[in-house]
């Protein structure tokens, strides 16, 4: 028995900073994002495997088990990308009911996988695609490496529902589906009733959105047989500084 899913429909590179301008969002292929990032899709296969072993996130409090991730952050200035100190993630209540207004300490990307020229180039290339749409002197980028995965039965994506990150732009790769239903994801016009749903199924292919005109989130996933996984790579791009804790702590 298959499971059908909506196909979305996909941007070309050289129309894909119009669309995002226009419409708020696109949807691409691995094909463009490699294009995009002058990289091969084989150079960002390679980063898949980073995925592998990656820690429970222990501030889920729903209980589960079934989210782990990794979390690290940039400044990109003069076209180059910058590792900041590793810090806390956080958001307000005010675009993560759940979650929000904690300081989440997450494991940090691992060092094999910073020093990646692909990984650079990905962080990088996009961000100079954003930047001619809308050109700032500094993007605060956030990249976050997440497995929703059914050791509790239901694995959920997004599990404070739909929502904005507090950031201008929000870029989500699929990079591998492994025997699960559901995680269909679901975009929303923060402005009105629009809306679009759709399954990212192609490694490497990617939401972008404008996140401050768009609202997001993704079904729950269900395993197929007795186990199954999503994996995503989440980055953020942000103007106006990192979102921080009024009260921020140092680790």
């Amino acid at each position: 028995m298959t499971t059908a899913m909506l196909a979305a429909p996909l941007t070309s590179a050289k129309d894909l900073t119009q669309a995002l301008g226009t419409d708020g969002y696109v949807v691409a292929s691995a094909e463009t994002v490699a294009q995009i990032t002058k990289l091969n899709v084989a150079d960002l296969q390679d980063l898949s495997r980073f995925w592998e072993g990656l820690p429970r996130d222990p501030y889920l409090k729903d209980g589960g088990r079934y989210r782990s991730r990794r979390h690290a952050s940039y400044e990109i200035k003069n076209q180059q990308l910058n590792l900041v100190p590793h810090r806390a993630h956080w958001q307000s209540v005010n675009y993560n009911a759940l979650h929000g207004g904690i300081e989440r300490w997450f494991e940090p990307v691992q060092e094999q996988l910073l020093k990646h020229p692909a990984w650079q180039a990905l962080l990088l290339g996009l961000g100079q695609a954003l930047s001619s749409l809308k050109p700032v002197s500094t993007w605060f980028v956030e990249a976050h490496q997440f497995r929703i995965d059914t050791t509790d039965g239901i694995g959920r994506p997004t599990p404070e529902g739909a929502h904005r990150d507090g950031v201008d732009f929000v870029a989500v790769f699929l990079l591998d589906r492994v025997g699960i239903k559901g995680g269909e994801t679901r975009i929303f016009d923060a402005s009105g009733s629009a809306g679009l749903r759709f399954t990212l199924s192609q490694p490497w292919s990617l939401l972008l959105m404008n996140d401050e005109r768009m609202i997001h989130e993704s079904t729950p996933i269900q395993p197929l047989g007795n186990y199954g996984y999503r994996d995503t790579l989440v980055l953020t791009y942000r103007s106006s500084g990192f979102q921080d804790s009024p009260q921020r702590s140092q680790q």
